[in-house]
């Protein structure tokens, strides 16, 4: 779990303008680990987190006119079922409002990361502390009576 930069690009309503982006970020050497797209009739708002900050800015400065930065919770959890309902439940439980929120896309079994748009990050992320790393989210989803799909191991991380 750690706080990141999220960054937000107007985008006009046309076809390619997504793939001129993501392909200019993508030269940089910048991963998106998660993103959403949201639209209107005349312009879309692309949301993401990458591995690289200081590269984006730089690709935005030269290519785009409007683009915002916003610190965002990222947390990587387990893409099992419940997992997402458990960490939006322990922020309500400590009055934290969540203003959006966005997941990637996960293989089965693996992990997925979940941005969130939070009212207090440090707050957050002393409520969130037992998601920090497999072998704490593998002990809180057991505490909470979570269990994988059959057939699918609760955590990778070795048992000692």
């Amino acid at each position: 779990m750690h706080v990141a930069t999220q960054f937000s690009i107007f985008l006009v309503n046309k076809p390619g303008v997504l793939a001129q982006v993501t392909r200019s970020i993508a030269k940089a050497k910048a991963n998106i680990q998660a993103m959403t797209l949201v639209d209107s009739s005349e312009h879309g708002v692309l949301r993401f987190v990458n591995d690289n900050p200081v590269k984006t800015r730089q690709v935005l400065r030269k290519s785009h006119d409007y683009w915002t930065e916003t610190d965002v919770l990222v947390i990587h959890l387990p893409n099992e079922p419940g997992m997402l309902a458990s960490v939006a439940e322990e922020l309500a439980t400590g009055h934290i409002n969540i203003a959006y929120a966005y997941t990637s896309g996960g293989g089965p079994g693996g992990r997925t990361t979940c941005v969130f748009k939070v009212a207090d990050l440090a707050k957050s992320m002393r409520l969130l502390e037992r998601y920090d790393g497999p072998d704490k989210a593998a002990s809180r989803r057991r505490s909470a009576g979570i269990r994988p799909a059959p057939g699918k191991r609760a955590s990778k991380a070795k048992r000692k």
